[in-house]
């Protein structure tokens, strides 16, 4: 997945891999934080269903939807790791005690509704499969997960946006997710969700812009229904420092087979439609539409 710009420096497990941030091109960076597939063993071992199971947990094959964008030489991060291993779009202070051996209850006093629903930073359960681990995990163990992986790429995250906005005045974070196919009031089929918090992770004309980009394709688009942005907007997206973040959620019909599980011949040209986003989303954050406006 790493392209010729990639940071080669990273450990064969790292939590992420890194394309295009040693010469910084444009002032968008993508994050996929859900599509890792790199199984740790500890993991696997300490399953309570079957493996299959916890494909339900990832974007499955979104870090494929980024290949045109890092052909292009966008910045890009994405996870390697598993959202059953780590929800890097969680917070960490989101962990549901009754999953974690060796914790005292006092010590998370809020329970999120994501954490009651099973789909905490640790992942406990899954509708229609129960519970997904035999043995509790120890705390000690959650805590190494949260240090070695997930904070690490936020770190990251924030060291790239620093970057972009050093050189160029302005960045945008593109958070890059896939949904389940949903439905609207009147049962048509969603293709594309852009989330800004409400208005609160972006200038609203960039979530209308794309909005606007995926619509002009005829795609069905929705914002902040059903998905309004996660922890990775809320941690990193500063509009008032011109630090922006969107969430792209894509309909996973409409680039992987009927099995939900390969890739469709579709795929490539979704790819590229957000590839085209991206270019689109780049030229406004640096004005070059309105230069070529004025020539």
């Amino acid at each position: 997945m790493a392209s010729a710009n990639s940071n080669q420096n990273l450990p064969a497990m790292s939590a992420f891999s890194l394309s295009n941030i040693e010469a910084l091109k444009f002032p968008v960076l993508v994050s996929v934080p859900h599509a890792g597939r790199e199984y740790p063993v500890e993991l696997l071992d300490n399953l309570n269903v079957p493996a299959s199971h916890l494909l339900r947990l990832e974007d499955r094959y979104a870090d494929r939807l980024a290949a045109s964008v890092i052909a292009s030489g966008f910045p890009v991060i994405m996870a390697r790791k598993p959202r059953a291993w780590v929800d890097l779009n969680r917070s960490r202070t989101e962990i549901d005690p009754d999953m974690i051996a060796g914790m005292d209850p006092t010590q998370t006093p809020r329970i999120s509704r994501k954490v009651r629903g099973g789909l905490g930073i640790l992942p406990r359960r899954l509708h229609g499969a129960g519970n997904l681990w035999r043995e509790k995990w120890q705390y000690q163990h959650v805590l190494d997960r949260i240090e070695k992986d997930h904070e690490p790429y936020h770190a990251m995250v924030e060291h790239i946006l620093g970057q972009i906005r050093s050189v160029f005045g302005c960045a945008l974070l593109l958070d890059l997710h896939s949904m389940p196919s949903v439905f609207d009031e009147n049962r048509c089929k969603i293709g594309f969700v852009i989330g800004d918090r409400f208005g609160r992770s972006c200038e609203s004309r960039y979530a209308e812009l794309t909005a606007d980009h995926f619509q002009g394709e005829g795609y069905h688009v929705r914002t902040n229904h059903p998905y309004s942005g996660g922890y990775m907007l809320e941690r990193h997206a500063r509009p008032d420092r011109n630090v922006h973040g969107l969430q792209l959620e894509v309909d996973r019909s409409l680039y992987l087979d009927e099995s939900q599980r390969e890739l469709s011949a579709d795929a490539t040209d979704i790819a590229d439609l957000i590839r085209q986003c991206c270019v689109m989303l780049a030229e406004q954050m640096s004005g070059r539409h309105q230069l070529e406006a004025a020539e």
